[in-house]
């Protein structure tokens, strides 16, 4: 194409400023929203990889299995391998600091192994200590090294959710932490200078012997033989394992991290995606009547020689350069709301997954420029329909005075077939299977559902608009006659309002039905009157027989039921599985979806019969098991199988949980340990003044006493926020679908002077003829809004029915908000109407006289 006609095709984009602006804003916003989301995930991942890193130090394999460890006789074990050059014991524990609520990650280190594996943990003691020996400081057993970073958060008061302030952690030298339902004071002896983050060291020993943990380790890091490699020394290393240990490679960590956060990351990345598809479907409004009002300008180029391909090449660039400036602005503004997030939330996308880190935004050249392309390929997608069907047009009927006005529209005929068959397509769609655990079919069946939707758009305004011109207003029958006169208006108009209605009702159904089936849920898993633990499940609080027997004797407790949670490896490869241990029998807080609550005949304690198990959705999806089936678990070191008694809804671990009867899981490990215990309270005694005791007895810096009602409130609170970005992607796809309302009717009405000029001979005013314009805005939108509701309600049940099932496993209720939606509907259309009246506005100011000029 020669350098004449570039300039005169990309000349255009300046021509319609209005319309280019918002096209190359909406197609600006989709890449941002997706790019902002890896960008963040991507940072939190690196920076939870550094701190693998830092942690494994010059380790090859690490031996890791349950959350609360292992025996540690596997070490000497491993230690006198051939195969292992170093091996250095580590004890994690999440240790609570009594009155706050935070956590500090306490790592027990042997000196002279870190020394020669983990380098950048080895510690310097602290000049308070110079009247002491200090090359033996850290093998004292209470004393505490700090990185700065944890040093400078325990020393200052924390700020508690119920507004009060928490005393420092750390003052005078002294660090105070719990174990069980008791404190203690850990000595500040120094720091990690070459560490960073919120970690502390002490010697192994002084740590297992302060929280109880004697016997037990939490991972082992393995420096390999020379000439070893670490998949040669797993296929040697691993027959001599425990059940339920892994060996694995320090980076599978992060990799793990990933895995875990996955489906929620790939979830935000595809309504980011939708949000470009909807600023995809605005550059085809703007490019279809940008077509149609220089129609006989392309058919005066043809007559002078200009080929199709030329033409449609021409076009095409427009697009390009529309979806390269959207690409280039939404990159800047990507990495402007990363920021801005790791400023506010850190590297947390809303689910929890990497709550608490800090990452840096570097720039990644590779994400931004698949981004660029994905904003190049929306505006060459956009402009393709239109470019092809203007290069096709024969120039001598294009040359027809007034042929603009309504050429170049798509037709009302023909579309609806296609529309059936991408519909049918999407049903396929649904039915197939997720690919390395993310539902390919479910967001190709989404973008085929829009599809189908705007193409159907001509039927339904052809079906429904005999039934709206009944009123009596001249504007609104005008209004009407027009829209009927020209349906695919409608299409070019509504494209976006379909794409940004579908998806904000598709999430507004799903949020509220998961957020009602949460509620649901939790009203049945919460029956008792009062909740305790002593810190969060891997904390390092916990409740001993001892505590309990004290809960117990309390005035007015009926009664106490406990929960033992505990994490396990299934496999090298999985994430850990949750295992409850509690009372089962009488379906006492188990919501089960399938199975029996009763403990099959024949499987108590002491019988051959297997012991019976009731498992998750997410377990029994992932496992492939029903009921009736066997599940083995790794227990204290050996194996053992339960029969699957019931599958239960479980919304609080999305890679799955089993549940066994406390007496059960007692018998076959010994552990007395408990993390929650569910109080009953006596007839006509308040739950408020047995918490009370509980604060009294225990102190309440050392127990989390909870009402079931502050339980869901603060639940409901966390879901709210999680499901904040996915609210923010709603705002813009709702944004960009008033966009295309402003860019169809800015440009509709420019080519419409003539008829308004005539109106205006007729006796209309420009009062009436701006309420004309918003009218037929009002009825566009409310065909757009009503093919948007009906896509949004399939789209809803592909969201519940194949992408969330596919996605986290979880089943839930249907509940539509019939409220919210109609108000949403109606306040849409009313804005619709205004935009478009506002839009309309500048056609209005030429003399009536100079508007009708051309056709004398």
């Amino acid at each position: 194409m020669s350098k004449t006609l570039r300039r005169l095709f990309l000349a255009s984009l300046l021509r319609r400023r209005l319309a280019s602006a918002l096209s190359l804003l909406a197609i600006a916003l989709g890449v941002a929203l997706g790019l902002a989301v890896q960008l963040i995930h991507g940072a939190a991942i690196d920076e939870f990889g550094r701190g693998v890193r830092l942690l494994s130090g010059e380790a090859d394999l690490q031996l890791v299995g349950p959350r609360d460890g292992f025996d540690e006789a596997v070490y000497g074990l491993l230690a006198n391998r051939p195969e292992v050059a170093v091996a250095s014991p580590v004890l994690r524990i999440d240790a609570r600091l009594p009155g706050r609520e935070d956590t500090l990650e306490v790592l027990g280190i042997d000196l002279f192994r870190v020394a020669r594996m983990q380098p950048m943990l080895r510690p310097r003691a602290d000049a308070v200590l110079a009247g002491e020996d200090t090359r033996f400081a850290a093998l004292q057993p209470r004393n505490v090294f700090l990185c700065e970073d944890a040093r400078a958060r325990l020393e200052k008061p924390m700020s508690l959710d119920n507004g009060e302030m928490a005393a420092p952690a750390l003052r005078d030298g002294e660090l105070r932490v719990q174990s069980g339902v008791r404190s203690f004071a850990l000595r500040f002896a120094g720091t990690l200078p070459l560490a960073s983050g919120q970690l502390a060291v002490m010697d192994i020993g002084g740590a297992q012997q302060a929280f109880g943990r004697i016997g037990v380790l939490s991972r082992i890091d393995l420096k390999l033989a020379d000439g070893i490699s670490p998949e040669a020394a797993r296929q040697a290393l691993s027959p001599l394992l425990p059940p339920g240990l892994a060996l694995r490679v320090p980076e599978a960590a992060a990799s793990e991290a990933g895995t875990l956060s996955r489906a929620y990351r790939v979830n935000l990345t595809m309504l980011a995606a939708i949000a470009l598809l909807t600023g995809g479907f605005l550059v085809f409004s703007t490019q279809v009547l940008s077509v149609a009002r220089r129609r006989r300008e392309f058919a005066l180029l043809r007559a002078l020689g200009m080929e199709r391909r030329a033409l449609l090449r021409g076009l095409l660039a427009e697009g390009a350069v529309v979806g390269l400036a959207g690409g280039v602005l939404g990159v800047a503004l990507g990495h402007a709301l990363a920021a801005l997030a790791f400023r506010l939330v850190g590297g947390d996308l809303g689910a929890g997954f990497f709550r608490g880190t800090q990452p840096q935004l570097q720039f990644d050249a590779v994400p931004a420029v698949a981004y660029m392309a994905l904003g190049i390929a929306a505006g060459v997608a956009g402009t393709w329909l239109p470019a092809r069907a203007a290069s096709r047009v024969a120039p001598a009927r294009a040359l027809k005075a007034g042929e603009a006005q309504h050429a170049g529209l798509p037709r009302a005929q023909g579309r609806l077939p296609l529309a059936l068959a991408l519909a049918a397509l999407a049903g396929a769609a649904c039915l197939l299977p997720p690919l390395a655990g993310i539902p390919f079919g479910g967001y190709a069946a989404v973008a085929l559902t829009l599809v189908a939707a705007v193409l159907s758009l001509p039927a339904v305004a052809r079906a429904l608009l005999p039934f709206l011109g009944l009123a009596r207003s001249v504007a609104w029958r005008l209004a009407h006659a027009r829209l009927s006169a020209t349906p695919g208006q409608a299409v070019v108009a509504g494209a976006g309002v379909i794409a940004s209605v579908a998806l904000a009702s598709a999430m507004a159904i799903m949020v509220s039905s998961f957020r009602v089936s949460v509620d649901d849920w939790l009203a049945q898993v919460l029956p008792a009157d009062l909740y305790v633990r002593a810190s969060p499940a891997s904390g390092s609080g916990y409740l001993d027989p001892a505590a309990l027997a004290r809960i117990a004797a309390l005035p007015g407790v009926a009664s106490v039921d406990t929960t033992r949670l505990i994490n396990l490896r299934l496999s090298d490869e999985e994430p850990l599985f949750s295992v409850l241990a509690r009372p089962v029998r009488g379906n006492w807080g188990l919501p089960l979806v399938a199975g029996s609550a009763e403990r099959p005949a024949g499987s108590d304690a002491g019988h051959d019969a297997l012991p019976p198990a009731w498992i998750s959705e997410a377990a029994a999806d992932r496992l492939r098991l029903a009921v009736g089936g066997r599940l083995v678990l790794p227990l204290e070191g050996r194996r053992h199988s339960f029969v699957v008694a019931g599958i239960w809804r479980d919304y609080a671990r999305q890679h799955g949980a089993a549940l066994i009867e406390s007496e059960d899981y007692l018998a076959l490990t010994g552990d007395t340990r408990i993390n929650d215990a569910a109080i009953r309270a006596e007839a006509g005694v308040d739950p408020k003044s047995i918490a009370e005791a509980l604060r009294t007895a225990f102190g309440a810096e050392h127990l989390i006493v909870a009402l079931p009602g502050e339980i869901r409130a603060e639940t409901l609170q966390i879901f709210d926020r999680t499901f904040l970005i996915t609210y923010l992607m709603e705002a813009v796809t709702v944004m960009i679908g008033l966009f295309g309302i402003a860019t169809t009717f800015a440009t509709l009405a420019s080519t419409r002077e003539g008829e308004f000029g005539m109106l205006r001979h007729l006796g209309f005013t420009r009062a009436e003829i701006g309420r004309l314009i918003a009218m037929e805005g009002l009825l566009t939108a409310g065909l757009g809004v009503i093919s948007g509701l009906l896509a949004g309600g399939a789209i809803a049940w592909i969201l519940i029915e194949v992408i969330n099932r596919q996605s986290f496993h979880w089943s839930m209720d249907l509940a539509v908000p019939w409220g919210a939606l109609a108000l949403f509907a109606v306040s849409l259309v009313v804005l619709a109407a205004l935009v478009a009246r506002l839009a309309g506005a500048r056609a209005m100011l030429r003399s009536a006289v100079l508007a009708v000029k051309a056709d004398w």
